[in-house]
Order: structure tokens, then sequence, then C-alpha cells
């Protein structure tokens, strides 16, 4: 397996998990977060594995479809390295200033929450 797309395709599920079906959501869980081959999902299932292909790659396109959309995870991503940048300004020009280290800090757990 190519980890760079297995990694997009789990950031996509982490967004979009909850618009799936229920057999898409498990299908994705197994093949991608718990490694489970075409075969062990399809036996454990009773289907082909063509039938459990079929359904990945489909899930995988309506995935991809969501975030063209929707941006939820390239916004997501914008706020991390936004917060970051902010932290570096906080941590070399503002190193005594609690009030503002502690509204980064929230606003590290807000975005944390996400």
């Amino acid at each position: 397996m190519n980890l760079v797309p297995n990694e997009h395709v789990n950031e996509l599920y982490d967004f979009y998990q909850s618009l799936l079906t229920s057999k898409q959501a498990t299908y994705l869980d197994l093949y991608y977060g718990q490694d489970y081959s075409l075969g062990e999902i399809a036996a454990e299932f009773e289907v082909s594995r063509q039938a459990v292909y079929d359904n990945i790659k489909r899930t995988e396109k309506i995935l991809q479809s969501y975030e063209d959309r929707l941006h939820l995870m390239a916004h997501f991503q914008q706020q991390v390295t936004l917060v970051n940048q902010l932290n570096r300004v906080v941590s070399q020009r503002y190193q005594t200033d609690a009030e503002l280290k502690s509204l980064l800090k929230d606003f590290e757990h807000l975005i944390d929450s996400q």
C-alpha cells in the first residue's frame, strides 16, 4: 500500500466519517484503520473481494467530493498553520504576556477539539 494516499484517505475519513453509511465507514475503517485485506473484509461480510474493492474505491471518491465541496480539511490545515505561526510569534516577542499565552492555549484547544 502507498502511504501518502492512505494518509490522505484517513484524514478525509476523520473529517467526513459521519456522512458515510455504516457499511462504507466499516469497510474503510477495516481496510485503512485496521489494515484488513480485501479478502478478510470479504470473508467477514460474505461478499466478493471485488465488491469490497468497489465499495472502498467509491467511498474514497465520495470522501474526496465532500472535501472538494466543503474544504473542511483544507481549512483545518490552514488553521493549524496559523496557530503554529502565532505560537512562534508569541514565544519570541511576547514571552511575558500571560493573558496572550492563555488566549493562544484556548485557541489551540478549540482547534484540537474539531
